[in-house]
């Protein structure tokens, strides 16, 4: 225990610096020192007098971009865990679900058609219901006899994602021409309108998921040995797989709704942590958390500076480092089974 606070230090430290020196790195390089003047001066450290233009560049353009990436990387990250544990699949991903896809047809729908025609709603709020519409179908698809089995939702997924993807496909072709590059932006993955607006939804969830998860942490222990012995020992399989299949599919909805499509993020991260503290999920959650955090922060930063002044969809670069892990793993697996 003392050896996994240490870690939990090392990650809050590497996590703490990665995210100044991503508010200091940009189209403008600030100085760390006033990077953390302005920092405190608003978190309560200083009452030094600050710049109002360098406010607006650390405080509402960086920080704010950047701290979103880290809640929305942590969103995706323990999403990924307990999806691979509710399929018992190492290879599962967030998106297998098709939450990711039925996000992205809500906002084009909302981009395209304009809010009226989503009732009201931006295109945050369009991706976030439309996401939630494509679990309920899934979770439709994926029962038999009233119970969830894995290898069911795992498809359901697949074919409603495919569904959505479709849907989104016509949407572009017959809508606004105009608006086609914002929307492509979207589906690929993109923080550039981060706002301190998005993060009060966004961290509120991963609170109330993490309490949650960390007290059925023992219980997701067994379920990833098999539904039989975790039935033996007391477990409800079906209710805990129908309770991860909402806990993974709340966090991966809200972060799609702010971020839009970033892959790869819950497939890396969850694996790269069981290397690091095993499959235990009282600490695989908690480090998959602040690994997927990082993660996100370093990421977001490689895509606004590696070719200055444009700015690349973040999707682009989890997708280049996430399809040759997947890869790889999909390798292993089938030297692991013969």
């Amino acid at each position: 225990m003392p050896g996994f606070a240490v870690l939990l230090g090392v990650l809050i430290a590497v996590l703490a610096v990665s995210m100044v020196i991503a508010i200091s790195i940009g189209t403008v390089t600030v100085p760390l020192s006033e990077v953390w003047t302005v920092l405190g001066s608003h978190l309560g450290w200083n009452n030094s007098i600050i710049d109002p233009i360098r406010n607006q560049i650390i405080w509402e353009f960086r920080a704010s971009r950047v701290v979103l990436a880290a809640v929305i990387g942590a969103a995706l990250a323990v999403a990924g865990a307990c999806l691979q544990v509710l399929a018992r699949n190492g290879l599962a991903d967030p998106y297998v679900l098709g939450v990711s896809s039925g996000a992205g047809l809500g906002a084009v729908l909302a981009i395209s058609l304009g809010s009226a025609a989503v009732g009201g709603l931006g295109a945050t709020g369009a991706a976030f219901v439309m996401s939630m519409v494509t679990l309920a179908l899934v979770f439709v698809f994926a029962q038999r006899g009233g119970r969830v089995g894995p290898t069911r939702l795992v498809l359901a997924g697949v074919a409603v994602s495919y569904l959505a993807s479709a849907l989104t496909s016509l949407m572009q072709l017959y809508g606004d021409p105009l608006a086609l590059r914002g929307t492509m932006f979207w589906l690929l993955g993109s923080l550039q309108n981060a706002r301190w607006d998005d993060f009060g939804l966004i961290a509120t969830t991963i609170v109330l998921c993490m309490i949650w998860l960390l007290g059925r942490a023992r219980s997701m222990n067994v379920l990833a040995s098999g539904d039989d012995t975790a039935s033996a020992l007391g477990v409800d399989v079906n209710r805990l797989r129908i309770e991860l299949l909402v806990i993974t599919s709340l966090l991966t909805a809200t972060a799609v709704s702010v971020a839009g499509g970033i892959g790869f993020v819950g497939l890396m991260v969850p694996h790269g942590a069981r290397f690091v503290v095993g499959p235990d999920h009282r600490r695989l959650l908690p480090v998959s958390l602040l690994a997927g955090a990082t993660f996100m922060v370093s990421v977001d930063l490689l895509s606004r500076v590696i070719d200055r002044p444009n700015e690349l969809p973040v999707g682009i670069f989890t997708a280049l480092l996430g399809a040759p892990f997947f890869l790889l793993l999909m390798r292993r697996s089938a030297r692991a089974h013969g």
